[in-house]
């Protein structure tokens, strides 16, 4: 069990995609899959899947709020899959977990040939310890507290040669 406010921005994206006890203010504590956690605010987006094929539930605990976070179990591809799927807009191109692998390492390959520190970090790409780029590894996935940075990484992810924001990356 982790004290949230002793944890760094980065520390917090090894939570994703793990099922966690929240302990919030007046101890009041909240269950679920943590789909992301905002840089800015800290707060936790969790999501509790319903039983045979509910509607899920999505919470947001505001990060002030947060005190400890115990993690239940570790997710895996499947979970993974089922999460980004309650995000993704009704009609968009879902890319399959091949794509999304081919799509991160690509990325990943891409920021280090111009010289940009970067490592994985389960699901995620933490670039130069200050932004994290989630799946499916786009522009619009990248997250930052840091503006200047959050542009010019976004300006360099739109620019890697190996895909485009409109189609998976191809070989």
């Amino acid at each position: 069990m982790d004290t949230w406010r002793q944890l760094k921005p980065l520390e917090w994206c090894k939570y994703v995609n793990k099922e966690v006890k929240v302990t919030a203010h007046e101890k009041q504590q909240h269950h679920g899959w943590v789909f992301t956690v905002d840089p800015v605010s800290a707060s936790i987006v969790l999501v509790t899947f319903q039983e045979k094929g509910g509607t899920p539930t999505v919470r947001v605990v505001t990060g002030h709020a947060v005190q400890e976070v115990e993690v239940l179990q570790e997710g895996n591809e499947e979970t993974a899959g089922r999460l980004r799927l309650i995000f993704t807009p009704p009609g968009a191109h879902a890319l399959g977990p091949e794509e999304v692998r081919h799509r991160k390492e690509s990325l990943r390959m891409w920021l280090e040939k111009n010289r940009i520190p970067v490592e994985e970090k389960g699901e995620m790409l933490c670039v130069a310890n200050v932004l994290t780029v989630s799946a499916p590894y786009g522009a619009e996935d990248c997250s930052s507290s840091n503006e200047i940075i959050l542009a010019r990484v976004q300006s360099l992810v739109e620019s890697n040669p190996d895909s485009t924001p409109d189609q998976p990356a191809n070989s």
